[in-house]
């Protein structure tokens, strides 16, 4: 293959991009600075197209498509941004909000959560569907992180470092619905689980206050999510 049939050209939002066979649109919009919202994705982890905020228009396509598991053709012309688009991607945030019990001023990731900036970056100031206040569990029961169900958002990231990055997969989701949540090994407490490493790394790949460690305050809770790229690229070299 030469190296002109290995390169596809696409417009994004107007503008010429070129891209691998094997990039999505999501990662061509990021190569060039162009923002789509993703609440699910995290580069270093598999891709599972869970949130879908990151939807966009192709044209040619009544449909509206994942960008994060998309990938790119010859010609194609992508709109990140439109009207339909905002309104799509204002009911999913709103939707997350009312499927658990998220409540900013008391959660210690106040001022360091993904779905709270995600909220004001799409100028969300109120939720027009009705709350399900669904009775969530939290399981203080690891010496060293917490497990709190009202702010999960079913993105999985957790469970990805979990079991491609650390090799444990301790954690999956259980259930259906509204009623799905993550769990430890076959639904046991966090503190009995004999299969956790207590690495820490589904903790700081959380993008809510879900997944914290104990005794941190508000202040204290910006996560880091360096390693991953980092680990999966010596993971890759030594493959």
């Amino acid at each position: 293959m030469t190296l002109a049939a290995a390169v596809k050209t696409l417009k994004i939002d107007g503008r010429d991009c070129s891209a691998r066979p094997d990039e999505t649109i999501l990662d061509v919009a990021r190569e060039n600075k162009i923002f789509i919202p993703r609440m699910c994705q995290l580069e270093g982890l598999s891709t599972v197209g869970a949130c879908r905020l990151c939807l966009v228009e192709v044209k040619g396509s009544n449909k509206l498509l994942p960008s994060c598991v998309t990938h790119v053709e010859e010609g194609m012309e992508v709109t990140t941004t439109s009207e339909r688009l905002d309104q799509y991607r204002k009911m999913i945030v709103e939707l997350m909000f009312t499927e658990r019990n998220h409540i900013c001023s008391v959660c210690v990731s106040n001022g360091h959560c993904e779905l709270q900036t995600m909220a004001q970056k799409l100028d969300i100031t109120h939720v027009r569907f009705p709350y399900r206040y669904p009775q969530a569990e939290v399981d203080a029961s690891h010496d060293r992180f917490v497990i709190d169900h009202n702010r999960c958002i079913l993105c999985t990231r957790c469970v990805r470092v979990c079991d491609e990055i650390e090799g444990a997969h301790t954690l999956d989701i259980m259930g259906r619905g509204i009623e799905s949540r993550v769990i430890t090994d076959l639904n046991q407490p966090w503190g009995s689980s004999e299969t956790c490493t207590g690495c820490g790394k589904c903790v700081q790949v959380c993008p809510t206050g879900a997944l914290v460690e104990q005794g941190r305050s508000v202040a204290e809770m910006e996560k880091r999510r360096n390693f991953l790229p980092y680990l999966t690229l010596m993971r890759g070299e030594h493959e």
